[in-house]
């Protein structure tokens, strides 16, 4: 790929207009591979490595980053053996091919970020990370102070003990109840598991959020690309 005056890659990586971009330069607050960037500087997108404000910035023209609310009754794979509905219905019809981050078990539906950056991808996903998951969870029976304890105190799951960051409950109504999570862990019906354990069953569950992007008011089935301050806040959560 041909190098490219640095102010205009910026700018089409969501940094705004190319006299903004200049004057992040001007103010010292971008570097190319490791030295302070000045203005005249040209990069090869795909090759330098860029950072904004100490965090890592992809300018490969070709990355995407999306949020999708990903409907209930819909499997998080581009293609499933067995027929059933897929995500590919939902991805954006034009550009390169994304792919979902992780995954949301096919009865829950709610937030699933999709990119084709596979680096912060998979920084993502990393355990190590920590990156929080909040959920909202509609259960059967209003929970008691004693149930919300065993959340908060953490459960032992068939493959390991599964624990909350921060569990409340925040709606009861005719002997159901609301409940929401935040948990760092994705094991396969996690959140299910859990408050089934404390004699809570999930009849809805809901992710409004991960790291900071949050749902929203986004539609089911709706998809929507991630702002450029979003992005960055992915990276710096991720540590790139």
């Amino acid at each position: 790929m041909a190098e490219e005056r640095l102010q205009r890659a910026l700018a089409r990586a969501g940094f705004g207009s190319r006299r903004a971009c200049e004057q992040l330069i001007v103010e010292g607050r971008v570097t190319v591979d490791g030295v302070i960037a000045t203005l005249g500087d040209k990069v090869e997108p795909a090759a330098a490595h860029v950072r904004v404000d100490d965090v890592d910035v992809n300018l490969d023209p070709s990355v995407r980053y999306y949020a999708l609310h990903k409907p209930s009754g819909v499997v998080t794979t581009l293609r499933d053996p067995q027929g059933r509905p897929d995500i590919r219905r939902y991805l954006p019809a034009e550009g390169p091919r994304v792919f979902p981050v992780g995954r949301l078990d096919r009865e829950s539906e709610g937030l699933l970020l999709l990119t084709n950056d596979g680096e912060l991808a998979n920084r993502l996903m990393h355990p190590s990370h920590r990156v929080e998951k909040e959920y909202l969870a509609e259960v059967e029976g209003a929970p008691t102070a004693k149930q919300m304890a065993r959340v908060r105190s953490g459960v032992e799951l068939d493959d390991g003990p599964a624990r909350v960051v921060r569990a409340r409950v925040v709606g009861t109504s005719k002997g159901r109840g609301a409940v929401r999570v935040v948990m760092t862990e994705g094991r396969k019906r996690e959140v299910r598991r859990l408050l089934a354990a404390v004699g809570l069953p999930v009849t809805r569950l809901v992710r409004l959020r991960v790291g900071p992007i949050r749902l929203g008011d986004l539609e089911p089935g709706a998809v929507r690309p991630l702002a450029r301050e979003e992005i960055q806040a992915l990276a710096a959560l991720a540590g790139r």
